[in-house]
């Protein structure tokens, strides 16, 4: 497959050659989706085969951040000389990568990092977040515009995290808003005992998550769809949070609260409600459910942080 790609781009771009080519860029989407599992051997790939991973949409990654990191360890490693590596990356790994999807924790690390061009790495960062504020609507337009032949960077993947939005607030207390939005064969998927997690999110310098589940009910009579927060191990702090969970509901399709509550986190602790709609699984996946719009679950969490002392 590597001999292929490897072809001067006069013969690669040739009608004849084209359907090989493309042949070999699907065997090496298919053989290496899951980059962690072969790390090794990815990390050894050359430039072409580097290149045909990267633009797979069946990429199997925690999130887009982990395809930025990869894409910026393997470019280290073959790469050394400094002028070189922004030559590749900015010429072509960089188009590979999704950055509309990656976190904005770390598109603030895209903005400071050495081995980018630092009018590349502006432009890139801006791009995202534009993506990122866009409606709902517009962002499947862009997703639409999008050439079958272009790097797909509208694309989402199928991470094992789910990319969130989140609007953060420093005054008159830190606090965020958190949308998670889950489709609906998504939600199918986790019957009878699944979880999805979403990507991290940060508040005061902790690290935050939303995972959503099918699970039983307290009474352990049917399946329904809990929501939980979750604080992630790392740090030693201990927080006091305002939380509170609410969906877009028909038939005015805004958001409706369904629980508040207040929890004393620590390091790697969860809370939350088994069963947030108050409705049984059946109910809530049926055609007729006031939940799904447009077959889209729409969550919303936001989060009041207060430090606290056990004095």
């Amino acid at each position: 497959a590597l001999l292929y790609l490897d072809l001067p781009s006069s013969v690669l771009m040739a009608d004849a050659v084209k359907p090989l080519t493309d042949a070999a860029i699907a065997f090496l989407a298919l053989r290496y989706k899951d980059i962690n599992k072969f790390q090794e051997e990815v990390m050894n790939l050359p430039l072409a085969g580097i290149e045909a991973v990267l633009s797979s949409d069946d990429l199997q990654v925690a999130s887009e951040d982990a395809v930025y990191d990869f894409a910026l360890k393997w470019a280290r490693a073959h790469y050394p000389k400094l002028e070189e590596r922004r030559e590749i990356l900015g010429t072509r790994l960089c188009k590979l990568i999704r950055f509309p999807y990656m976190t904005c924790r770390k598109l603030r690390k895209v903005m400071t990092c050495n081995d980018l061009d630092p009018k590349l790495a502006s432009k890139l960062v801006m791009e995202a977040l534009f993506f990122k504020a866009e409606p709902p609507y517009r962002q499947r337009l862009l997703l639409a515009e999008e050439s079958s032949a272009a790097p797909h960077r509208f694309t989402e993947r199928a991470y094992k995290y789910r990319p969130v939005k989140v609007i953060e607030f420093e005054l008159p207390r830190q606090q965020c808003i958190v949308y998670f939005d889950l489709k609906k064969e998504e939600c199918q998927n986790l019957f009878p005992s699944g979880r999805v997690y979403s990507q991290a999110f940060h508040l005061n310098g902790q690290g935050f998550f939303l995972s959503a589940h099918c699970n039983m009910d307290q009474q352990s009579s049917f399946h329904c769809f809990g929501l939980f927060l979750g604080m992630q191990e790392k740090g030693l702090a201990s927080f006091s949070v305002d939380y509170e969970f609410a969906a877009r509901q028909k038939p005015e399709e805004e958001f409706v609260v369904k629980y508040r509550g207040n929890y004393k986190f620590t390091g790697g602790k969860a809370v939350g409600y088994r069963n947030l709609f108050g409705t049984p699984w059946t109910s809530l996946m049926a055609d007729d459910s006031q939940f799904f719009i447009n077959g889209v679950l729409h969550i919303r969490a936001e989060l009041t942080i207060r430090p606290w002392s056990s004095g």
